[in-house]
């Protein structure tokens, strides 16, 4: 296990609903829960999944929220792709290379949960380009 963990809350409407998706979808493995709120593992970064009742409000795009991983072995990418096609988990923005032939050149894709969560996962051909460097470029143009 890693010295430092990354931690995320986020809304859901319902425990079922969110275990269903990520513990059987997604892979996430499940730790303690109640009626409240649930406690996933994924890639061993912790993600709560918090029941609320206000309106989740969806978004209009990617930005300026969403969370995700990315993976330093591009085959692991590929696993939890093919994985999510397995699934037929809903794609926000299907698999897709970006910035070909540039410096920032990865390989994405977004997924939406049943609360309208947005999710990316991606995989840099140049492990430098995660936190840029010289790079200023961030997100589309």
């Amino acid at each position: 296990m890693n010295s430092v963990l990354f931690h995320l809350a986020f809304p859901v409407r319902d425990i079922p609903t969110t275990k269903a998706y990520y513990v059987d979808g997604l892979g996430c493995g499940l730790g303690r829960e109640n009626d409240q709120a649930a406690i996933l593992n994924l890639y061993d970064h912790q993600l709560v999944a918090h029941v609320t009742h206000d309106e989740i409000a969806p978004q209009k795009g990617i930005y300026p929220r969403h969370f995700g991983l990315i993976f330093t072995n591009k085959s692991d990418w590929q696993a939890l792709l093919d994985r999510a096609q397995q699934k037929q988990l809903s794609f926000y923005q299907q698999p897709k290379h970006r910035f070909v032939g540039m410096p920032l050149e990865h390989s994405t894709f977004f997924l939406i949960d049943p609360f309208g969560n947005l999710m990316e996962y991606k995989h840099y051909t140049d492990p430098t380009a995660i936190f840029g460097g010289d790079l200023n470029q961030i997100g589309d143009r």
